[in-house]
């Protein structure tokens, strides 16, 4: 069995072959969220073999990880001692890692309440471009931009180096939690959950989507029993048992609503606009998370104008999250602003100089950019 400082030697020797020789790589954990983002060319560098919890402490409420620790290792451990990590990252596939977990920087259904996978990261350890092993956090180093290194790792997609090692903030489970059902439209729903946002209730995650030709909102509340009581009782609606397995498939797309089996035929389109917009005025019927910050749509292949335009509309911004066979070729993500594109690029500049860590295929999806980096002001909620 490698021990975890072969492994770490083995990938920084990789690395600074591959910048002598200009060689582009592919960075690699489970594979598990291969289809986000752009394509990307190169050979792969697999982190699995460094993997490990090195630190943990439930009563200071953080843990440390190597990067290619199955996810499901670090939440069987958390749970052990009632705690998780409260931005539910999604797992689209059995084998993911906590290092694909942060680059990806994306988040389940509790986001819209308990923040993104950025704001649990405490530090981090990367390996540069140059092959040099560089710690951030505690003391924070910040780079020329102004960032908190650790925390720009989010989202980062691997376009700044190997995210070796990651310090993150837990908290325990909530003592009570209910899910209530209300059958509405879409705009009923919106109007609802903007009311619910400026009252103190102990709100944790909603999905609005159809069944069965009916509208019907799911409303999920954790916190103090008696805060939790107190809502279903204001609220109304009706009371959901065991719907534990609900919310996990929806966290990881595993809802009927995202049928993979028509992958082929359609796109999912991810619009991220600000909770008080409006209905969209797609004819495609979405499934609204975040309280309506996060709306899915499946889409046939051709529909990129709408959908970007749409969300351009309403104050957001369109992703194809996940693209059809036709779609293979389309950008993923909206282009970024001159001012964005600067500060990526001072980013990709300062850790990765050469240009090797996650390059995109020659035979790109379009000029597109890869999307802002996780911490700049307007990123999109992930």
């Amino acid at each position: 069995m490698v021990s975890a400082s072969s492994a770490l030697d083995t990938m920084v020797d990789r690395i600074r072959a591959a910048t002598a020789h200009g060689t582009p790589l592919r960075l690699c954990g489970g594979g598990t969220k291969d289809f986000y983002g752009d394509a990307v060319e190169g050979e792969t560098l697999d982190t699995r073999a460094f993997s490990g919890i090195t630190g943990y402490e439930p009563s200071e409420l953080f843990v440390t990880v190597r990067a290619g620790t199955p996810m499901a290792e670090l939440e069987a451990a958390l749970a052990e001692k009632g705690q998780c990590l409260p931005f539910e990252p999604p797992q689209f596939a059995a084998g993911g890692t906590v290092g694909g977990m942060v680059a990806a920087g994306l988040a389940g259904p509790a986001r819209a309440n308990l923040g993104s996978v950025r704001d649990y990261v405490l530090g981090a350890t990367l390996v540069n471009g140059r092959g040099e092993v560089l710690t951030f956090g505690g003391q924070v180093m910040k780079n020329v931009a102004g960032y908190d290194v650790s925390r720009v790792l989010a989202g980062s997609r691997g376009t700044l180096g190997v995210i070796a090692e990651v310090s993150l903030k837990v908290l325990p489970h909530m003592p009570a939690e209910a899910t209530l059902r209300f059958g509405c439209s879409q705009t009923e729903a919106l109007a609802l959950l903007h009311g619910w946002g400026g009252r103190p209730l102990p709100l944790n995650a909603s999905a609005w989507l159809e069944e069965h030709g009916e509208g019907v909102l799911y409303l999920r509340l954790r916190g103090a029993v008696a805060a939790v009581e107190a809502a279903c009782t204001q609220l109304g609606g009706k009371r959901v048992a065991d719907t534990a397995d609900r919310w996990d498939a929806l966290r990881h797309q595993q809802l009927p609503w995202f049928d993979k089996s028509e992958s082929d035929a359609f796109d999912l389109w991810r619009l991220s606009v600000p909770q008080t917009a409006p209905a969209m005025p797609l004819h495609e019927t979405p499934l609204v998370e975040w309280h309506g910050g996060q709306r899915w749509y499946r889409a046939a292949p051709g529909a990129s104008a709408r959908m970007r335009a749409a969300a351009r509309a309403a104050g957001g911004h369109a992703t194809l999250f996940r693209a059809s066979a036709a779609s293979a070729h389309e950008p993923r993500f909206d282009a970024v602003s001159p001012v964005l594109e600067r500060i990526q690029g001072a980013l990709t500049k300062e850790f990765d100089p050469a240009g090797i860590f996650n390059r995109p295929a020659s035979a790109g999806r379009g000029t597109q950019t890869a999307g802002p980096p996780a911490a700049a002001p307007t990123a999109p909620m992930r």
